[in-house]
């Protein structure tokens, strides 16, 4: 019985106005272009101001009755264009805070791991977690980390070391590749 009875809801109070009306109606007329969801929402406001049933306008769009639900309670708290628009959606917290970001980029300038020569992205990846700097990281969040920084640990003469090779320039400019060095 329950069921049945909450199955033949109707909205509460929802009437649209004359603006309102004539809104929608230049909307969804004419050869402008509506996206899927304006044109569903403007389908939902206007039967639910004609007085259909919540399920079965959601049958008719092509959507749940929750979604007539929302649409109807915001064109009555917030009007016309917050029921046609979209509601901001949360974005997801960032992966590595400031203190975690400046642990990889020290940790990346200085030498790699024993066995290897280089600093890769997934290197790098795994040595944070297994050093504790994070819990879970991915390449990506890595790869991001190092365009931000403008680092390159493949490329050796890009990362400061403590040592400078012969592919790195001496403190006082003169070194590999400088023209004014004599032969």
């Amino acid at each position: 019985m329950e069921r049945s009875r909450r199955r033949g809801q109707r909205f509460p109070g929802l009437r649209l106005t004359a603006a309102a009306r004539a809104a929608l109606k230049t909307k969804s007329g004419g050869r402008r272009v509506v996206s899927e969801r304006c044109w569903r929402r403007i389908r939902i406001l206007n039967l639910l101001d004609q007085g259909w049933l919540l399920s079965h306008i959601a049958a008719a769009v092509g959507t749940y009755p929750r979604e007539v639900r929302r649409v109807g309670w915001r064109y009555l708290e917030r009007g016309l264009e917050a029921a046609l628009g979209e509601d901001p959606r949360p974005k997801p917290g960032k992966m590595l805070d400031a203190r975690q970001q400046a642990a990889i980029v020290a940790m990346v300038c200085g030498p790699p791991p024993p066995g290897r020569s280089r600093w890769t992205i997934v290197l790098t990846a795994h040595e944070a977690q297994r050093r504790g700097i994070v819990a879970k990281v991915g390449r990506e969040s890595i790869r991001r980390l190092f365009v931000s920084h403008e680092l390159k640990p493949w490329r050796e003469k890009n990362v400061v070391r403590s040592q400078a090779g012969p592919a790195i320039r001496a403190a006082d400019g003169k070194g590999v590749g400088c023209p004014d060095q004599a032969r």
